[in-house]
C-alpha cells in the first residue's frame, strides 16, 4: 500500500499519457504529453495545424480536468497510505474498487475529450475532408490523414497502472491465499 501511495505522488510530477504524431512532413515526429496539471511537448504546433482542420486549440485552461487530477491523484496516494497503516480488508477493498472506478471513469472523460476535439469541427477550416473525424485512437494507432496517430501511457500512465496492480495484488494476497 505505501508502495503504491508512492508511486502515486511520483504520478504528479511525470506526463501521465502521450499522444505521437508521425507525418513525411515531420520525420522527427511530434509529440503531445499530458501532464496530471498540464500540457506539454510540440503544443503550439499542434495547435498551428488542428487550425487548418477546424479543431479548437488545446490550453490547459479549457480542461477542469487539470485543476482537479492533482487532487484526486493525491487524495488516492493519502487513500492508500491510511489504508496501509489501518491494515483491514475494508480499507483495501474499498481503495481497490474506488481506484479502479476512477480509473474507468478517467478513461472514459479522456474518450470524450478526445471524441469532442475530433468532431466538432469548424465548418469553415481550410481543410474539409467529407466524413472524415480526428479522433486520436484512446489507445493505440489510428491513421488520421497523412498522420499516424499512436496513443499509449506515458511514465505516470505507467505508474498510475502498477499502483493499481499492487493494491489488487494485496487483495488477492489478503483474501484469496491462505496464510501460513
Amino acid at each position: 500500500m505505501f508502495i503504491a501511495a508512492i508511486l502515486l505522488v511520483c504520478v504528479l510530477f511525470v506526463p501521465l499519457w502521450r499522444i505521437d504524431l508521425d507525418a513525411p512532413q515531420y520525420p522527427e515526429g511530434l509529440k503531445l504529453l499530458l501532464y496530471p496539471n498540464k500540457l506539454a511537448g510540440d503544443v503550439d504546433i499542434i495547435n498551428g495545424l488542428n487550425h487548418y482542420i477546424g479543431m479548437k486549440t488545446l490550453h490547459a485552461n479549457d480542461f477542469i480536468e487539470f485543476t482537479v487530477l492533482p487532487y484526486l491523484i493525491g487524495f488516492f496516494a493519502l487513500l492508500f497510505f491510511v489504508s496501509g497503516i489501518i491494515n483491514t480488508k475494508k480499507w483495501l477493498w474499498a481503495s481497490l474498487i474506488s481506484f479502479v472506478i476512477f480509473g474507468i471513469v478517467a478513461m472514459i472523460d479522456f474518450y470524450r475529450w478526445e471524441y469532442d476535439y475530433g468532431h466538432n469541427l469548424d465548418p469553415n477550416a481550410a481543410i474539409k475532408v467529407p466524413g472524415m473525424a480526428y479522433q486520436p485512437p484512446l489507445i493505440g494507432f489510428k491513421q488520421l490523414l497523412n498522420f499516424g496517430a499512436y496513443s499509449i501511457p506515458s511514465i505516470g500512465g505507467w505508474l498510475f497502472i502498477a499502483a493499481g496492480a499492487l493494491i489488487a495484488v494485496a487483495v488477492v494476497k489478503d483474501n484469496f491465499i491462505k496464510k501460513s
